[in-house]
């Protein structure tokens, strides 16, 4: 029987962890990782074991939504005890190196004043040798810049952090990805194997083309115990959507938050991938309901929310080319997508503002990104303009209409814009929620409040659009799908200020004859 064909369900999920952790960009980015470890997790866990109790009364109040508890019952401490043990034994070097950093920045603040750096490289600590470099910029105020490819060359990367959770979708909203570790369970396949592992390509490309358990079982190095529970997972036959591709004309699909499908027979682009596996829901698009292959996969920038390891390992094999915005490289606070999404086995492109990728029948543009980061200096970010079926959309992501003069340009470099898709979480979480582990030096709660991880407003949106000259404007992004707590922690209600700027954009382009929706759960556009 293990020779016979199978097909993964389509209810399968993965969950991609370093360390037990939910994995993002900035818990395997190595710099980003490290720091995270050492200023974020370590604190998280010994916070939780002085008081576990405090964790899990937060973790149930729904005004703490999305705050840094963990969400675990007391009865499994011991388990989060070794966790913590194992970080502190088993990535001293990582830890190790974030307090080199801490070092390293206060010699910066306290001794570049403006004149030669060099007498400050025998000063930093051992643990930046070759990793890092000490600049100015035109006003003088130094930095302390990382040398990231060979970060992933260093002792702070290390593939034994990463593994796998494989398993069927519940329906049952899971922990907060930010604070909360994954432990074993019963139903639960936990593989120790790297993101780039070749038989997880293997595995979710089986949803499509099928495999067989002994090909998994030789591919994912799996013992008889995991190879009978990753059995649950498969099926005699696929189970795939007689809707998922198109004869003619286009069509687009909103599948949840910023993800949206766009396809013509020739051709399918999917932007900022976030899929559900909840084959048994009726309000949503899920992984049945992607076409067999997709060209690209295009990425705006690398918030958690945006980058879905998860969907994109289940995509491994099938998406042609990721597409990125390419980083300043060296910034602390601008990884580098494409070495992250490379590192775990994607097939990825950088592309500059103005940066043009074609694919058959049509051309995807990028197009730069204004604020939602904090005001930190982040270059990793990109809305983006396709030219697809005879149509040209816009795809704002969470960018800003803070200057409506960017718009004005981008039109007349890419022509009149026909439907335009804006974020519109305005009213984002401050600074430090995110950017925390960041920080070697403390930032002040005022200051952190007042920078925000915020979209566009109704203003600032209606002059988007004015701007672009657009004919249709789609509110998304919002994280208001029920099934993406996990992620977003997102709490709305009638008052909410960002469903009222929502609703007053929607007056706007009423009184301007322009068709707009506040789009939610699913949509569907044909032409």
């Amino acid at each position: 029987m293990d020779d016979e064909p199978k097909f993964l369900r389509p209810d399968a999920i993965i969950e991609p962890l370093v360390d037990g952790f939910y994995a993002w960009m900035h818990t395997v980015s190595p710099v980003q990782a490290a720091m995270n470890l050492a200023l974020v997790q370590v604190p998280l866990l010994e916070s939780y074991l002085q008081s576990p109790q405090v964790h899990i009364n937060a973790s149930r109040n729904p005004a703490l939504r999305g705050g840094f508890f963990v969400n675990i019952e007391e009865s499994r401490s011991g388990e989060l005890r070794e966790l913590l043990a194992s970080i502190k034994r088993d990535r001293a070097d990582m830890l190790e190196f974030a307090a080199a950093v801490a070092e390293a920045e206060e010699l910066v603040r306290s001794s570049a004043t403006g004149f030669d750096l060099t007498p400050l490289y025998p000063k930093l600590p051992s643990a930046l040798s070759g990793l890092v470099e000490l600049a100015y910029d035109t006003s003088n105020q130094p930095s302390l810049r990382f040398i990231e490819p060979l970060a992933y060359e260093s002792n702070i990367y290390t593939e034994d952090r990463q593994s796998v959770q494989l398993s069927l979708e519940t329906g049952i909203e899971r922990p907060f990805i930010l604070s909360t570790p994954r432990l074993s369970s019963p139903d639960v396949v936990h593989l120790r194997i790297p993101f780039r592992h070749p038989g997880l390509e293997e595995l979710f490309r089986s949803r499509v083309h099928g495999t067989t358990l002994s090909r998994l079982r030789e591919m994912l190095e799996l013992d008889d115990e995991q190879a009978v529970a990753l059995s649950r997972l498969l099926a005699t036959a696929p189970d795939l959507s007689p809707g998922r591709h198109i004869e003619d004309g286009a069509r687009i699909r909103y599948f949840n938050h910023a993800c949206l499908l766009m396809q013509t027979p020739e051709a399918a682009i999917i932007t900022d991938p976030w899929v559900s596996a909840d084959a048994s829901a009726t309000d949503r698009y899920t992984y049945r309901d992607l076409p067999d292959h997709i060209d690209l996969a295009l990425i705006t920038h690398g918030h958690q929310d945006h980058v879905i390891l998860e969907t994109l390992l289940a995509l491994r094999g099938r998406v042609g080319t990721v597409v990125v915005p390419r980083s300043s490289r060296g910034n602390m606070a601008d990884p580098s997508l494409g070495l992250y999404l490379s590192h775990v086995g994607l097939p990825v492109v950088e592309v500059d503002d103005f940066s043009e990728v074609e694919f058959p029948g049509g051309k995807v543009i990028a197009t730069p990104f204004l604020g939602e980061h904090c005001d930190l200096d982040i270059r990793a970010k990109s809305t983006y303009i396709v030219k697809l079926g005879g149509r040209t959309i816009f795809v704002g992501a969470d960018s800003s209409g803070i200057d409506s003069g960017l718009y004005r340009y981008m039109r007349g470099h890419v022509g009149k814009v026909d439907m335009a898709f804006l974020g519109m979480e305005c009213a984002g979480a401050p600074l430090t929620w995110l950017y925390q582990g960041l920080f070697t030096k403390p930032v002040t709660k005022k200051m952190s409040d007042s920078r925000t991880l915020s979209g566009s407003n109704a203003e600032q949106a209606a002059g988007i659009m004015t701007e672009l000259g657009a004919a249709e404007a789609y509110v998304y992004a919002m994280g208001e799908e029920s099934w993406l707590g996990h992620v977003m922690a997102t709490t709305y209600n009638e008052d909410s200020y960002q469903l009222r700027q929502s609703a007053e954009f929607m007056t706007w382009c009423a009184d301007h004859g322009v068709k707009a929706e506040h789009l939610l759960n699913q949509h569907e556009w044909n032409w």
